[in-house]
């Protein structure tokens, strides 16, 4: 499969690849993606003054021989609320593998790729909400045993997971504090279904 930077030309294919990989939550996830998006390209969230330096995150696609999206992943920068100071750290969300393509490694290369790219940019940590099974060989850990705070109680424990990256210091830690369109897409979490 072709990894490659998601291009304007992508943004349909990326919303169907949402709508077939989430089922009932498709939708929400493809705004989601749509409005993140939007977030990149703005530069919002990073090179704030006295930060540690500029993460801007980015959104990757694979694409199988046919030149189908097969597989999407995207980094969006987000705050770490430290004693010191706001420390700017990246979030992998979301990350989606068609259904005809999973379990053939796709969502690993993603992931691999994405966390290679924070380190690029001098991320100093990568936060996620997910399994804890399937992350967890992919270089993740949970977060709050090394004092991390969830930004929602949704969030059970075991899916707030985080990877260290060498910049990270270990004065960097406090809570997590999503840009505000997770909370607009009310894309935190977990809730009950009704």
């Amino acid at each position: 499969m072709l990894l490659r930077r998601e291009g304007p030309t992508d943004h349909d294919a990326v919303r169907a690849l949402h709508a077939a990989a989430f089922g009932d939550h498709g939708a929400t996830v493809a705004d989601l993606t749509d409005d993140l998006r939007t977030t990149l390209l703005d530069g919002a969230g990073a090179g704030r003054p006295g930060a540690p330096g500029t993460v801007r995150g980015g959104s990757w696609v694979t694409a199988a021989p046919d030149g189908t999206v097969a597989g999407h992943v995207m980094l969006t920068p987000a705050l770490v609320d430290a004693p010191a100071r706001l420390v700017d750290v990246l979030v992998l969300s979301p990350l989606a593998v068609h259904p005809d393509h999973q379990r053939r490694g796709t969502g690993a290369a993603l992931v691999a790729h994405a966390l290679a790219e924070a380190e690029a940019q001098g991320a100093p940590l990568v936060f996620l909400e997910g399994d804890p099974g399937y992350y967890g060989r992919l270089g993740f850990h949970p977060a709050s045993p090394e004092g991390f705070r969830k930004p929602s109680l949704r969030i059970p424990d075991a899916a707030f997971q985080m990877a260290r990256l060498p910049t990270a210091r270990p004065w960097m830690s406090g809570t997590l504090v999503y840009p505000d369109v997770f909370w607009r897409h009310d894309a935190v979490g977990l809730r009950p279904a009704p």
